[in-house]
């Protein structure tokens, strides 16, 4: 008995140093610019594995200042429409996620059993998220990749650490600076270079809004850069953006 009391000691000890930790780190990002996130440093370990030397890194640090307010306003309209009225965490949002999930994955399963009777391959379900900028960027910053309640837990928590330590506007550069255009292009700066050949301070409504769609598939897009979908969506972000918002 004393020794699972030691060992229970010794986890929650390890979980309140975690946490600590964490703390620690956001409380630093109200002055210091962050110079990598646990998720590009997996990127750029995937990619040295499988491209060694000659993949390619693109990122590049800009002040909020030097960010078109298109890009903010469309990430804005396209992610988090209420960014500036939530806490970090919309519970109605992860709801109505959760049960378009329950159902895509109904009927997928229904699908997968006539692809297997039918002897044809069976597509994954695509599953979509309720997060919030903030817990976009918690969740890139700080946690692994892995989908678990625990990882989900922690990220609503860093979640609202970032909105307690760091104001709106920190937080909206960090993520901008940070998240994720394709293949090793990092940052709004280096996908305005990748994509538009221009400095993110120049970009327009229509290249911001393009920009912004292809967030939730980065590397999707990348290779579709074209696409239907990519130019009808881009068009219904800027409709939006005059009403978005910014800190």
């Amino acid at each position: 008995m004393r020794g699972l009391l030691r060992l229970v000691a010794c986890l929650l000890l390890a979980g309140l140093a975690m946490e600590l930790f964490f703390v620690a780190r956001i409380a630093a990002m109200a002055v210091v610019d962050p110079q990598s996130t646990a998720f590009q440093r997996s990127e750029a370990w995937q990619i040295a594995i499988h491209q060694g030397s000659k993949g390619a890194w693109r990122q590049e640090w800009v002040p909020y200042t030097q960010i078109s307010d298109n890009l903010k306003r469309a990430v804005i309209a396209s992610e988090d429409a209420d960014f500036i009225d939530h806490n970090g965490v919309e519970w109605e949002a992860i709801e109505r996620a959760r049960q378009r999930n329950a159902r895509a994955e109904e009927l997928a399963a229904r699908r997968a059993a006539r692809a297997i009777a039918r002897g044809k391959p069976v597509r994954p379900v695509q599953l979509r998220g309720g997060s919030t900028i903030t817990q976009q960027l918690a969740k890139n910053l700080l946690l692994s990749g892995e989908r678990t309640l625990l990882r989900k837990g922690q990220e609503l928590v860093l979640a609202t650490l970032l909105e307690v330590l760091l104001d709106k506007r920190r937080i909206l550069e960090i993520y901008l600076n940070n998240v994720e255009w394709g293949e090793g292009v990092f940052g709004a700066e280096a996908a305005s270079q990748y994509y538009f050949r221009k400095p993110a301070s120049r970009l327009s409504a229509g290249e911001a809004a393009r920009l912004a769609v292809m967030l939730p598939s980065p590397k999707f897009f990348e290779r579709r850069v074209g696409s239907s979908y990519l130019n009808g969506r881009a068009s219904t972000i800027v409709a939006r953006m005059p009403a978005a918002e910014l800190p």
